[in-house]
């Protein structure tokens, strides 16, 4: 089998069983992310919204009433289901089973499109980046929220091999220069930017995927034998020899297409 077909069908098998545990994640549902896109984005109810990779549909429920209409797509479709289950208010709302890198849309098809807190799930980040610009209509915006993993190449690789233990369809957190080569190679421009620390609790982080008491102990174990360094960048707490709490850096970022007219969205 294809190594990329593989992953995705790890993701679909991954999502599918936790489907309702994403929908109902404080991590996911209540982030501090979610108003602030709304007034980065200023949304224009004229609007066509592209969700990709909607999870528990959270920023589509949260653009929804502010817009047109919101596309949400996932490779998922009982995450689809659950997110359509708990986003039933909203009647703009368009669930279409699809894949972030091979989008089933015409090109310059829509105003905005989003993908958050999904994207270290795609094993071709650049397919997935050219297929968002490809359907953005030239002037359009891309709002892009995601875990990210720090410059340096041997604790990227930490942070990746902890989350993979934890979640076997984890595939890689890109660094944000990684990100930023990819969006501006996809006529992408940067306009604003956030880069954040964001802290979890460890037992309900590692359980929400875990498949066994052993695999949540062999998490907790790296974590617990990592360097000073590793340590002191996933700032984890450790309290009587156990690990209650950690966190990662998030980016969120706000970027432009080539092409239109750049005035026409001041911020």
């Amino acid at each position: 089998m294809d190594k990329n077909l593989e992953v995705k069908r790890v993701v679909q098998q991954q999502f599918g069983k936790n489907a309702q545990e994403y929908v109902q994640s404080k991590t996911h549902a209540q982030g501090t992310d979610l108003p602030l896109l709304v007034e980065w984005l200023s949304p224009q109810k004229s609007w066509k919204v592209l969700d990709i990779a909607t999870g528990g549909g959270h920023v589509a429920r949260t653009l929804a009433p502010l817009v047109s209409l919101v596309v949400a797509t996932d490779l998922t479709r009982p995450m689809l289901a659950a997110a359509a289950e708990a986003n039933q208010k909203e009647s703009n709302i368009l669930y279409v089973q699809a894949d972030a890198e091979a989008l089933p849309f015409l090109s310059e098809s829509f105003d905005l499109v989003t993908c958050r807190i999904a994207a270290h799930h795609f094993p071709d980040p650049a397919a997935f980046v050219r297929e968002a610009s490809r359907v953005l209509r030239p002037g359009g915006w891309y709002l892009f929220i995601d875990n990210v993993a720090p410059e340096e190449k041997q604790l990227a690789d930490f942070v990746n091999l902890v989350e993979k233990r934890r979640d076997p369809s984890h595939v890689r957190c890109l660094s944000v220069s990684e990100w930023r080569e990819l969006h501006a190679a996809h006529d992408l421009q940067e306009r604003q930017e956030r880069l954040r620390k964001k802290q979890f609790a460890f037992l309900p982080w590692v359980q929400r995927t875990s498949e066994s008491p052993e695999q949540e102990q062999a998490v907790e174990r790296l974590l617990l034998d990592a360097t000073d360094e590793q340590q002191g960048y996933l700032g984890v707490k450790i309290e009587q020899g156990r690990v209650v709490a950690h966190q990662i850096d998030e980016w969120m970022v706000m970027c432009q297409k080539k092409g239109g007219n750049d005035d026409e969205h001041k911020i």
